[in-house]
């Protein structure tokens, strides 16, 4: 019988490493109200985003959405929040489409502005725990919002205890930077390059 085989081996290799992860753990103590971004040209940002509205439900943490750029387009994560869960999660969508559709730049840094007043209000209001900025980062692509604005007001007024996800590619280095958890998602193989549209539970 080889190690890798083997109960007895396998048992003291897993006891090692859980006591090396014990001790590890025993110095990870503090809590803080996270500043998350999630960017990348892969699929998921979003949905990374709304799994973490589904978990502080769950743990009777309210929490708010703020979406930007998407505008009226029917989803389900936002049906989902306000026909089931309006009490624990305010909803707030503050775009008009994508910008290819709408082709007013005018408006659309108009509807980022509305979105952000409503996203500065959600994230300072003391009794919300967790908000989601979702597709923010499209925004501040684009120069909709000012990005020193949204820095400053992250690093300086957001609560100590509030956590805050922005969503979107191309996330700016600044943001990057001041950001305490950064997943960048890579787009390795996507459908849409063989002509399959988006699709109900999948995209939106």
């Amino acid at each position: 019988m080889s190690q890798t085989t083997d109960p007895a081996h396998h048992r003291e290799k897993m006891q090692k490493i859980k006591a090396a992860r014990d001790r590890m753990m025993e110095t990870k103590t503090g809590e803080k109200g996270l500043i998350i971004v999630h960017t990348g040209a892969g699929k998921g940002k979003s949905s990374s985003g709304f799994g973490m509205i589904m978990r502080c439900i769950a743990h009777g943490m309210p929490c708010a959405v703020v979406q930007f750029i998407k505008g009226d387009w029917t989803t389900g994560e936002r049906e989902f929040l306000r026909t089931r869960f309006a009490d624990e999660c305010t909803f707030v969508v503050s775009g008009e489409g994508f910008t290819w559709e709408t082709q007013d730049r005018d408006r659309d840094i108009a509807a980022a502005r509305a979105g952000w007043e409503h996203a500065k209000a959600l994230i300072r209001d003391p009794a919300i725990r967790f908000v989601l900025l979702d597709e923010i980062n499209i925004a501040l692509r684009y120069d909709y919002l000012p990005l020193d604005e949204v820095l400053n007001f992250l690093r300086d007024e957001k609560p100590a205890m509030t956590h805050v996800v922005l969503t979107g590619r191309n996330a700016k280095p600044e943001l990057l930077a001041l950001a305490d958890l950064v997943t960048e998602m890579t787009n390795v193989k996507h459908p849409f390059r063989e002509g399959i549209k988006a699709q109900k539970g999948i995209e939106f």
